[in-house]
């Protein structure tokens, strides 16, 4: 078995990382009280945002670099 294991409860989660406004706004904009907030947030008491780097190894506030229509 793996260190970090990734189960559906993480995936399930992160996923509502990925669809929280304030977190997608941070992870979109790189500046701001939401990417403050988030940076600040998100290691230490997010369950979500802790899921999300668990799930796609980044935090959650770190910008995402596809685009809308690419695969």
């Amino acid at each position: 078995m793996s260190e970090r294991e990734i189960t559906d409860r993480d995936r399930a989660l992160a996923q509502r990382c990925v669809e929280c406004p304030v977190c997608t706004r941070a992870r979109r904009n790189q500046r701001g009280v939401a990417f403050w907030f988030v940076k600040q947030v998100e290691g230490s008491v997010c369950p979500f945002c802790q899921a999300y780097e668990k799930v796609y190894g980044r935090k959650s506030h770190e910008a995402v670099n596809s685009h809308n229509g690419s695969a």
